[in-house]
């Protein structure tokens, strides 16, 4: 599971619409060719729901050639999110009823090579102790053989990549690092020079997406419902990408794109137009993909 690297594509999990079974997430992803899949918590529950056990969802990635490359996201990790709970009602993706003991469950039971971690409930803390707990989080899921990468957002306590570099630089974890993703970088005004100045090694996740040059007035809803396919907007992807061959980063490259308007195509759609924006956006910057 650990062996998939920069050739492989991801279909991550907003990328199709969020009520699709588990089975016809497989299919979307086989059928458009991608070698892996990212999965919620949700996804994982909806396929219980629908009457497979573990075995059965083990069984059914092997047959479509598929691994998970990573389970999303890790958010009860920053100090004193632990302890916060947040209403069923109020937890409209259904993010906070999935903690670390159960997506650390999740993770075994579907064979997973990481998680993603955000800071999603914000605080007073800064980098040093978001560090420690940083550190907390990789080695509990360096017992369950997990990588850990820590993804910035623009309206969290960690919301640029310095800030994120210098938490994955404190904790100093083997199994710890950073992901990528180019909506976040475009609205956080990171540029390709800022991702060719990272130790190749720390990027441990990609996630591609587009969008316009102008930051939407409201980022929330812009990244959950408007991002754009990889070649559709204007976010300088050829410039990130080129940046992370040139440092030799070696994770898999998936595709995050959460769009209404691409999820009404539906799943087999979304995937295939997501699998060849993502080939023609690689391919552009010279990387070569299975």
């Amino acid at each position: 599971m650990h062996t998939i690297g920069p050739g492989d594509l991801v279909l991550c999990s907003g990328t199709v619409p969020r009520d699709v079974s588990f089975r016809d997430r497989l299919r979307a992803a086989a059928d458009a060719g991608f070698s892996a899949v990212s999965l919620w918590g949700r996804d994982y529950h909806r396929a219980r729901r629908d009457g497979h056990d573990d075995a059965e969802m083990r069984t059914m990635l092997d047959d479509h050639g598929l691994v998970v490359a990573e389970i999303d996201p890790a958010w009860w990790w920053t100090p004193g999110a632990a302890e916060v709970r947040i209403p069923a009602e109020l937890d409209t993706l259904e993010v906070f009823r999935h903690g670390e003991d159960e997506l650390f469950r999740i993770a075994d039971a579907v064979g997973a090579r990481s998680v993603n971690a955000a800071d999603v409930l914000g605080g007073s803390w800064g980098p040093e102790e978001a560090a420690e707990a940083f550190a907390r989080l990789c080695d509990g899921a360096a017992a369950h053989g997990l990588l850990v990468h820590l993804e910035w957002l623009a309206w969290s306590r960690i919301d640029t990549l310095a800030v994120a570099s210098e938490v994955v630089r404190l904790a100093d974890r083997p199994n710890g690092g950073l992901t990528i993703d180019t909506w976040h970088c475009a609205r956080t005004g990171v540029s390709a020079h800022d991702v060719a100045a990272l130790p190749g090694a720390a990027v441990l996740s990609i996630q591609l997406d587009d969008g316009p040059a102008a930051a939407e007035d409201d980022l929330l809803h812009a990244t959950l419902h408007e991002r754009r396919l990889p070649g559709e907007g204007d976010f300088d992807l050829a410039g990130y990408l080129g940046a992370l061959v040139k440092i030799g980063a070696v994770a898999p490259v998936g595709v995050e794109v959460f769009s209404d308007a691409l999820h009404a195509q539906g799943p087999m759609v979304a995937a295939r137009r997501a699998a060849q924006a993502t080939r023609a956006a690689l391919e552009r910057a010279g990387w070569a993909t299975r």
